[in-house]
């Protein structure tokens, strides 16, 4: 990165916009705003004018988290990772197996501005060990099908994918649903192997570990496909963080389609090493990372830009 051009300028949103518009230049690698409140019309002109209208990733800070000379070494440094991820850099990784693999997710949220419009997010991994991600955004009225915006973001996905990889994915693993008139529209003599997972966190069900007379959490990466889980679905429960207080919360995910013959072994497997490559979180998370990625950008899009970043964005995870 190249040295800061610090500037200094009043608390209001239009003093902000204008000094971004007087010192943002195409050389720009990132703008940092360290906000002295939390103040959500300040933030979304910010974050509009920079994701819509420069393209340009950007972090923002409030200043109390910075005063607090006890922390500031551990904030700076998350600080520093997350303009990292964001700028295209990837932070960690676990071994996937896997050749070829392409995994896809999608979260929808309504817009505020709009409560009949919904807002998908979606992003699809572009590398092997699933640490980068192509994201697109999907803006759906309420007479809109959203199959088919969604065949525009696989297909650009597709494009995407093989500009770095120099093929098209053999395998595409979807954590969610709807997809496959979207694959289909790739063309006719493309047809990898295909594997729908629905996921589910709004459960009641809870496991406990029974060790020494007492029942507590289970360890991370404890599996349940017995007794529980339905005979005549393909599904599993996984609980893949730890928790500090409280009954941990599992997640359930059920195979609903399947065509590459994915084996169940490897399917909870991938599923539990994809809450590992979450860059927001130094951690294990409760769902793969697509997930929450695509809530994230999601998230963005409906609560501040309320329109689809510039789609030179599109492979940095600026919605961090």
């Amino acid at each position: 990165m190249n040295k800061a051009v610090m500037v200094e300028v009043d608390d209001c949103p239009d003093v902000c916009l204008k000094a971004l518009q007087q010192k943002v230049t195409s050389d720009t690698q990132m703008v940092v705003c360290i906000l002295s409140t939390n103040r959500k019309n300040r933030y979304d002109a910010i974050k509009k004018f920079l994701c819509i209208d420069f393209s340009i990733p950007s972090q923002c800070v409030l200043a109390k988290t910075l005063n607090k000379p006890q922390t500031v070494v551990s904030v700076a440094t998350k600080i520093a990772l997350q303009m990292n991820c964001k700028m295209g850099g990837e932070l960690w990784s676990v071994e996937i197996p896997l050749k070829d693999l392409m995994i896809v997710d999608i979260d929808c949220y309504h817009d505020t501005l709009s409560g009949r419009r919904s807002i998908g997010g979606f992003v699809a991994s572009l590398n092997q060990c699933m640490t980068r991600w192509f994201s697109r955004c999907v803006l759906q009225d309420q007479k809109q099908e959203i199959v088919d915006a969604l065949k525009f973001c696989m297909q650009a996905a597709l494009k995407a994918w093989y500009s770095h990889n120099k093929n098209l994915p053999a395998r595409i693993i979807i954590y969610g649903d709807g997809f496959l008139d979207c694959i289909k529209s790739a063309g006719n003599d493309y047809s990898p192997k295909l594997t729908v997972i629905v996921v589910k966190k709004c459960i009641n069900a809870q496991f406990f570990a029974h060790a020494g007379g007492k029942l507590n959490n289970p360890l991370p990466g404890t599996i349940v496909d017995v007794e529980v889980t339905r005979p005549e679905w393909y599904d599993v429960f996984v609980l893949s963080q730890a928790v500090r207080a409280g009954t941990v919360s599992p997640t359930h995910y059920n195979v609903v389609y399947d065509s590459g013959a994915l084996k169940l072994d490897h399917m909870q497997r991938l599923t539990y090493k994809l809450c590992h490559v979450y860059f927001q979180w130094p951690g294990v998370i409760r769902v793969p990372a697509p997930c929450q990625y695509a809530h994230k950008l999601a998230f963005l899009v409906g609560q501040s830009i309320h329109r689809e970043a510039h789609v030179s964005l599109s492979e940095n995870l600026y919605y961090l």
